[in-house]
């Protein structure tokens, strides 16, 4: 398998840092490096870690944060995720095998939301106006060569690319600073290859609060996607109505606003104030210069990270009122180089959530009788033994070759 470099940046999220950083050490990847470029707070915090590229770096621009990893970077394959994120056991090998075919210059996969159970992205397509069109793709591999005009988007918190490919085109764009830069580089790369979207390559995202949102989702500044939309278009629209897509992203931010105000997460003053952000980005993006980057000519050697390959993998599972006493089962597992997954239930219809712990571990919580797959009916009068079994099922393929569960028995 190709070694692989993957990059992660953070910006004063040392805590969703850490937690990234933890599941990536549970990669079945056995050749890959971490680089992280993060706030010199937070690699201070990580410093003790000694197998990871520490870059320090402390301003809002995603891109040039991308390319400055992509500098230090000395895999074959780079993958990004972001540090809200965490990634399932075999995401790294899953996206990295996509580039044994030679054709393959670009990989992306799937990503669960909020609950770690539904799906907050999987395949799309991106067209020279930045709209997004979804895609009906198989639940195995699949190999898709696009255009300028239109070619697979890659999600941020979980792509890939040739690292010498993308060198080749000159990496992220820094006049991106947020928003649309991987479609930049999705229709900038098309000429050069294929793009592989891989389904089982999965990650968690949780849309942590930032500059540019709450905790809630709700905007708090809207300037990077104004700016960023109004270059998007002028870089690759060919003679957009710049006037009418003005228009059509003032309608849609205002109605994603008014939703927001609707559930009370946003405040009407608010809400005004979030629009006015919208237009001023939108006037620095009219003006702004397109921007590349250099790559370093010999980026530092090759750091291995220091991992023991966690090939088997542990359930636990019990009720709520045994909670202690599966951390505590968990934490020892874990000591003895498992991937573990604990089921927390209770007799009751509440819905299910799957988490990955800061102690390293996984933890799904919810009701025997619940639902963890939202399109899928509740399971009536489930017992503990067949509801587990039901939700190893569901995960098996992401966390394979399950020891003999240490279960609590079914009362």
């Amino acid at each position: 398998m190709l070694p692989a470099s993957v990059i992660v940046v953070s910006r004063h999220r040392a805590d969703a840092l850490a937690r990234c950083i933890t599941a990536l050490r549970q990669q079945d990847h056995p050749t890959i490096e971490i680089v992280v470029v993060a706030d010199p707070a937070a690699c201070a915090r990580l410093a003790p870690q000694t197998d990871l590229k520490l870059i320090p770096f402390d301003t809002p621009n995603i891109s040039a944060a991308r390319n400055l990893g992509l500098n230090h970077a000395a895999g074959e394959v780079a993958l990004f995720i972001d540090d809200d994120a965490v990634a399932e056991p075999n995401w790294a090998s899953l996206l990295t095998a996509a580039f044994d075919n030679a054709a393959v210059v670009a990989a992306t996969g799937f990503v669960r939301g909020r609950n770690g159970i539904s799906y907050q992205w999987r395949a799309c397509e991106v067209d020279h106006l930045g709209a997004d069109h979804p895609l009906s793709v198989p639940d195995t591999p699949s190999l898709h060569q696009g255009t300028a005009q239109r070619a697979i988007k890659t999600q941020g918190t979980n792509c890939a690319f040739r690292a010498s490919a993308l060198a080749q085109i000159g990496g992220f764009d820094v006049a991106f600073a947020f928003y649309l830069d991987e479609a930049d580089v999705n229709l900038r790369l098309a000429a050069h290859g294929q793009t592989a979207i891989v389904p089982d390559a999965q990650v968690h995202h949780g849309y942590m609060a930032s500059a540019r949102r709450h905790a809630s989702r709700a905007p708090t500044d809207l300037s990077d996607i104004g700016a960023s939309t109004a270059l998007f278009l002028r870089k690759h629209g060919q003679g957009a109505d710049m006037a009418a897509a003005l228009m059509g992203l003032r309608a849609a931010q205002s109605a994603r606003i008014a939703r927001f105000i609707r559930q009370g997460k946003l405040s009407a003053h608010d809400g005004a104030q979030v629009l006015r952000s919208l237009e001023k980005g939108w006037a620095a993006g009219l003006a702004a210069p397109f921007g590349r980057y250099k790559s370093a000519e010999t980026p530092p050697a090759f750091l291995p990270l220091q991992q023991d390959l966690l090939y088997e993998s542990v359930d636990i599972s019990g009720y709520f009122w045994q909670a202690s006493t599966l951390h505590s089962k968990a934490a020892a597992a874990l000591r003895t180089g498992k991937i573990v997954t604990v089921y927390c239930f209770s007799p009751t219809p509440r819905r299910h959530k799957m988490q990955f712990l800061p102690q390293g571990y996984w933890w799904q919580s919810g009701g025997i009788w619940g639902r963890s797959d939202r399109d899928k009916p509740a399971s009536l009068w489930a017992g503990l033994k067949s509801k587990v079994a039901q939700e190893r099922a569901r995960i098996a393929k992401f966390r394979p070759n399950a020891a003999k569960n240490a279960q609590i028995p079914d009362k």
